[in-house]
């Protein structure tokens, strides 16, 4: 099978996701604020932020695995594209997304649910998040020795819905 196929785009709550582990959009202080964060709080409850208390703060391009609380998925990674009120840059939405799957891979996870990291209070743009992200899923993918058999792109918004199912047709075409 090719990895593409491993791929899906679904439109929905990344906090309703039956999969092993969701990945949280995070700011490098693991405050569980607004957007995909401010989901999985409200959603897993409060045991979610007491862990990340225990490990944050982490370094820009970090990640922090905790667990999901009453969310369907038994972990979430929070990977931190941004310090608390900043943006997002190009190197750390590689680098989250990249020790995203590290990380799910060590912990012997197969079925992984990214959001469109950084694309919200980071005010990265769509279109290169939805680029740079499916490009380091597929190198991943193609090139590491891993346990992940699906990774799902979760995007709130048909816009984000149409954007990421674009990108990662042409891509198929294109590889």
């Amino acid at each position: 099978m090719d990895v593409v196929e491993s791929i899906e785009i679904v439109r929905g709550d990344i906090t309703d996701m039956d999969v092993e582990a969701i990945v949280n959009a995070a700011n490098s202080d693991l405050r569980l604020g607004s957007g995909v964060a401010g989901a999985i709080r409200n959603k897993g409850g409060p045991f979610i932020q007491f862990e990340c208390d225990e490990y944050g703060p982490v370094s820009i391009g970090e990640v922090a695995l905790t667990g999901a609380g009453d969310l369907k998925a038994e972990y979430v990674i929070h990977a931190a594209g941004m310090r608390l009120g900043g943006t997002v840059s190009s190197e750390s939405l590689k680098a989250a997304t990249k020790n995203s799957l590290i990380t799910a891979s060590d912990k012997k996870v197969k079925t992984l649910a990214f959001p469109a990291i950084g694309t919200g209070v980071g005010g990265f743009p769509l279109e290169k998040c939805a680029n740079i992200m499916i490009d380091i899923v597929l190198n991943y993918l193609r090139n590491e020795k891993t346990s992940i058999k699906r990774v799902y792109f979760v995007l709130f918004d048909e816009f984000s819905y149409k954007i990421f199912k674009e990108t990662l047709k042409n891509k198929s075409t294109t590889n």
